[in-house]
């Protein structure tokens, strides 16, 4: 049973698990206070990334997925640090296009993975790793005490290792080491960034005139009230990257689900929209922990773990399978958007995920096909780049209510070797399309397959 919002704030404060499901909820609420400890760590953050500097090593590389990646990535927007670049695609396209702009004699390697075993990371460490000479001293790594990364990172000598926090899950870390080091690396005042969050968090203990309450009750009674699609407001920060992830993976699960649609009007009655407040770079700490006290809140109010992601397992099982299998992915195509498009019902959603190199044409034709299916179907859209989507919105996808209708896009780019693997990334990525368009099909998803040279825009 739903708790009264009147005691949600002193319970989630309190580490209540009874406050969600009772399950180990509990186990999973270090964000709660990580600003404060993030505080004391800030000269050694700051020491770090001027030693970088003073090395010359000015080109910052990321690579990670999912909630190692969103929040760097908004930070780099935000700030406009055109020098921090966040790998977190495995289209061999794209990875070429960053190496024709990698100065190896200025590059710092940041590997992050809360797991330690992200299959996506670990590839493009090696890819990395052979570009740079192997030399220990241009790689740091985020990732949790006693993990594969942990040991590997120590046992090679990288130049530092930033521990993660067992009791913060990946979506909620954007204010621990793996949003931080990054934005240390990317000029940000963390000591200001975290001074405004740390407001932020005082302001949240409130029982009156709470924001991260006021918005989780409005997220949570707007989904009770069959408005489950999610507006986010516009930043040039990018916010609704991270947010898309925090709401998704959250709440998606049980056949429930908020549905995050960026970029979509609110005209509908499955709609809320919710202001995103970002009037200041420095602001962003804030908004990041509004958002994730609010997300909490939501969770509480639907019945549901926000704190799990029991879905997102099926896509990565399939995809170790296909390539261990050794042979070719089949990527045919399947159906067709005219097909796909007359199921869509009233309540409906149609998301577009696109398994090509994420570039900004390529963002430009996906809103262009967007606004067309708006048009013929009158349902919302929303869209994601293979693989970055499996980390952020594929637990609603699998867990969340039947209620999307997906269309993935693919195409053929030449093979680029990993270092180690008997498959490239022309393969992982098209494995990776593979194994998630079948675990759709098999929780009986409507979907399907068109290759990205035939998509036509307009009608």
């Amino acid at each position: 049973m739903a708790v009264a919002t009147a005691e949600l704030v002193e319970r989630i404060w309190a580490r209540d698990a009874s406050v969600w499901t009772g399950a180990d909820e509990d186990r999973w609420l270090g964000w709660l206070d990580v600003p404060s400890r993030m505080r004391e760590r800030v000269p050694n953050l700051e020491a770090f990334a001027r030693g970088a500097a003073e090395d010359g090593l000015t080109d910052i590389v990321l690579a990670g997925m999912g909630g190692s990646s969103l929040a760097p990535e908004v930070f780099a927007l935000t700030f406009g640090a055109g020098n921090l670049h966040v790998l977190d695609t495995t289209h061999p396209d794209a990875i070429r296009s960053l190496d024709a702009r990698l100065d190896p004699e200025r590059t710092l390697v940041v590997v992050s993975s809360k797991s330690g075993t992200t299959l996506e990371t670990q590839c493009h460490f090696a890819w990395l790793w052979e570009r740079l000479g192997g030399r220990a001293e241009r790689f740091v790594a985020v990732t949790d005490p006693g993990c594969e990364l942990d040991a590997l990172a120590h046992e090679r000598g990288f130049r530092a290792v930033w521990p993660g926090e067992p009791e913060i899950g990946g979506r909620y870390s954007a204010l621990s080491f793996f949003g931080l080091v990054p934005a240390a690396l990317a000029d940000v005042d963390l000591g200001r960034l975290l001074e405004r969050a740390h407001e932020m968090v005082d302001a949240c203990r409130l029982l009156e005139g709470n924001p991260g309450l006021e918005l989780g009750r409005a997220l949570g009674e707007g989904w009770r009230a069959g408005r489950d699609k999610v507006l986010l407001g516009e930043t040039p920060g990018g916010f609704g990257l991270w947010a898309e992830q925090l709401l998704a993976e959250s709440t998606g699960k049980e056949g429930k689900g908020l549905v995050p649609v960026p970029g979509e009007t609110d005209e509908g009655p499955d709609r809320q929209h919710q202001e995103v407040r970002v009037p200041d770079p420095y602001e962003l700490g804030q908004e990041f922990y509004r958002w994730e006290f609010a997300t909490a809140v939501a969770g509480s109010l639907i019945g549901i773990n926000p704190f799990d992601q029991p879905n997102v397992q099926e896509a990565k099982d399939r995809t170790r399978a296909i390539l261990g299998s050794g042979q070719e992915p089949d990527l045919e195509p399947v159906s067709s958007l005219e097909e796909l498009l007359g199921q869509a019902d009233d309540g409906d959603y149609v998301c577009i995920q696109a398994f090509v190199e994420p570039t900004a044409e390529a963002e430009r034709r996906i809103d262009a096909l967007r606004a067309r299916i708006r048009e013929e179907t009158g349902t919302v859209t929303t869209a994601g780049f293979g693989p970055r989507y499996l980390h952020s919105t594929g637990q609603l996808h699998k867990g969340g209510p039947p209620t999307g209708l997906f269309l993935q896009l693919v195409d053929d780019p030449a093979e680029l070797e990993i270092p180690g693997r008997d498959f490239g990334f022309r393969r992982l990525i098209r494995a990776q399309a593979a194994g998630d368009f079948d675990a759709l099909r098999e929780r009986g998803r409507r979907v399907a397959r068109m290759r990205w040279d035939d998509v036509e825009v307009s009608a």
